[in-house]
């Protein structure tokens, strides 16, 4: 039998029923619906999934061969001075739309797609920044929740560690780990600048395993003589997820911008391979005369590190408890 509530006077209160109209939702579920009422996050999103399949599918990788007939390494004569193709369709010609022609993206100096070029680029910025993001959040978790649990020398030591990575710039860290790396390939690399980037995350997940240690749960697994590794691993480290999964978001973000540079440098990715920011640094020099040779590698940088943020910004403001209005 539904009972209504009913004011002074008999009538049913309307607060009252209105609030029976709310469903009860798991954590997850506010989570989700928060994340998918974030319009930036949404394109970020969308944004993200395109750049990957364009890249992915259009020149395949690997032995899996993708949609697009032109090689990154193959050389040819230079078609209209190496000017991109890609253009609208005038309706007179059959209609508005995109025309990709021949070279979309243009030529470079010896006559290699720029297409085929910009996507290579980008599918090894995408790998290292995802390497880096992983491998980075999965080093910062652990260190971070053994500082912030086991507390005396062993957060001592861990936080002291932090602080003097923290106190050198990133980018001198990044380029000596980098010129380490060498010609060892880009998941070595991508490796290697986790390694090194992890120190901000680390912290954030030592302040939310302190505040957590304390709580009656823990207590009460530390009661029956649950083990250490159990109690963080099982009990605290489930409840700084979304610390963690916002960290991985910004720090693949970070990645992108940070491998660009260290290939403008010189001391990212090695020739014969290429990143979009080897590709700036390759054809810097022509900006003035072909700047396509600089825009779409500059363009697919911004397009993946601002989608990328939009995603870290709607994950942020999801796992946000404050927020717990959550409309249907």
């Amino acid at each position: 039998m539904t009972t209504h509530n009913q004011t002074p006077s008999g009538s049913p209160d309307p607060d009252a029923a209105q609030g029976m109209d709310i469903a009860a939702r798991t954590q997850w579920q506010l989570v989700r619906a928060r994340f998918f009422r974030h319009r930036a996050a949404l394109l970020g999103m969308v944004l993200l999934a395109v750049v990957v399949l364009l890249a992915f599918t259009s020149i395949g990788i690997g032995p899996v061969p993708g949609w697009w007939d032109k090689s990154p390494t193959e050389t040819g004569s230079l078609v209209n001075g190496g000017k991109p193709t890609l253009g609208l369709v005038p309706e007179f010609l059959g209609g508005a739309g995109l025309a990709l022609g021949e070279h979309p993206f243009g030529q470079d100096n010896v006559g290699k797609d720029y297409f085929a070029l910009t996507m290579r680029g980008t599918q090894v910025s995408l790998i290292i920044a995802f390497v880096v993001g992983i491998v980075a959040t999965v080093v910062a978790t652990v260190i971070g929740a053994c500082a912030g649990y086991f507390r005396g020398w062993t957060e001592t030591v861990l936080m002291r560690i932090t602080d003097v990575l923290i106190a050198i710039p990133l980018l001198v860290i990044a380029a000596a780990a980098a010129k380490i790396a060498g010609q060892q390939g880009i998941l070595f690399l991508g490796v290697v600048l986790g390694l090194v980037t992890w120190t901000q995350t680390a912290r954030l997940v030592r302040s939310s395993v302190l505040s957590l240690r304390e709580k009656e749960f823990v207590e009460a697994a530390r009661s029956v003589g649950t083990s250490a590794v159990r109690i963080i691993f099982k009990h605290i480290l489930p409840n700084t997820v979304g610390v963690i999964i916002v960290s991985v978001t910004l720090a693949i973000a970070a990645a992108v911008l940070l491998e660009s540079a260290l290939s403008f440098l010189g001391m990212g990715v090695q020739p014969p391979d290429t990143s979009l920011g080897r590709l700036i640094t390759d054809y810097r020099s022509a900006m003035g005369t072909r700047p396509w040779l600089f825009y779409w590698p500059g363009l697919f940088i911004i397009l993946i590190a601002l989608s990328v943020n939009f995603i870290g910004d709607g994950l942020r403001d999801a796992f946000d408890p404050r927020q717990n209005r959550v409309r249907d």
